[in-house]
């Protein structure tokens, strides 16, 4: 597996990390554990994620995460305190793509893996911050379900095709800017129709 395939997986977790951390832990996890994905030897560092232990804290983090995450402002609780936790944990799993033998590369990856965590992290929080800002419960469990939806298939199709996998890191760094872009036009246009009720008063 070349140096591309191996960028591209990393970008690609660490993205998926920021959205999903405990769902992308659990099932490459399950996908190790159950020989679903057979890694190549420069990824032997992930099968730590098919421990039962990994698995089972993984797995319950995923299921409180599923049901936090569709109810309203409990969801931006839920982002507020994985602030830190998302983007460390990007950084984690892209470091351990990486070839462990090369300390200066570690530390460059790490810093990378956790800015596209954080990146991910920050465009979920601010577009689900808009989301809950509609009086109506609906559109939160919608867009959560459909997260979970992509999450897990860009995980298969990660491990599946690393050549995808590039192709998926792309497309999740441009969905994040979209989902910012989009949360700071909305978050403007609230405050100032706020200011202009204020005025009137």
């Amino acid at each position: 597996m070349g140096i591309t395939e191996l960028l591209a997986i990393a970008a690609s977790v660490s993205l998926l990390s920021g959205w999903r951390l405990y769902l992308t832990i659990c099932a490459t996890g399950l996908a190790m554990y159950f020989d679903i994905v057979p890694l190549p030897e420069n990824l032997a560092m992930l099968e730590a994620l098919g421990n039962p232990w990994v698995i089972g804290i993984s797995a319950t983090g995923a299921l409180a995460e599923f049901f936090a995450d569709k109810v309203m402002w409990l969801d931006s609780l839920w982002d507020g305190l994985h602030m830190i936790i998302r983007p460390l944990g990007g950084a984690m799993l892209a470091l351990a793509v990486v070839d462990s033998g090369d300390p200066v590369w570690q530390v460059i990856v790490f810093l990378l893996g956790g800015g596209a965590a954080f990146a991910s992290h920050s465009a979920k929080a601010s577009a689900r911050a808009v989301v809950n800002a509609s009086p109506e419960p609906v559109s939160n469990v919608v867009i959560s379900t459909g997260e979970d939806v992509v999450a897990g298939g860009l995980l298969f199709l990660i491990f599946a095709n690393p050549v995808a996998a590039a192709l998926v890191a792309l497309l999740l760094l441009a969905l994040c800017f979209f989902l910012l872009q989009a949360a700071y036009r909305m978050w403007g246009k609230l405050f100032g129709k706020s200011k202009v009720k204020y005025k009137d008063h």
